[in-house]
């Protein structure tokens, strides 16, 4: 089914009382790019809370009691966020690779 901002899919035609069928081709178009935006600021900062609690569960072994990270867990810690990144910018490059 086409929706009304020309993807796949069930868009209300309807939003904060503005009806979308009467949006320009430009507007919807610029709603469209928004959209698409958020969704993947949304995606990023999923990606960070799920790092942030990967790396937290497994380097962060005491209570932190004086607002510091001990000598162990530092370096843990970002070592994991390291690791976290190359293997994203690793699968990035290969869905890349994929796309040519």
């Amino acid at each position: 089914m086409e929706s009304i901002l020309g993807g796949g899919g069930n868009v209300p035609t309807t939003a904060g009382g503005v009806d979308l069928t009467k949006l320009s081709d430009t507007d919807k178009a610029e709603l469209r790019q928004f959209i698409q935006a958020e969704s993947q600021k949304a995606s990023l900062q999923q990606s960070i809370h799920s790092l942030t609690d990967l790396c937290f569960r497994k380097c962060i072994t005491a209570r932190i009691a004086n607002g510091k990270l001990d000598k162990y867990e530092e370096p843990c810690m970002t070592n994991c966020v390291e690791r976290f990144l190359d293997g994203t910018q690793l699968i990035v490059r290969q869905l890349e690779q994929m796309r040519r």
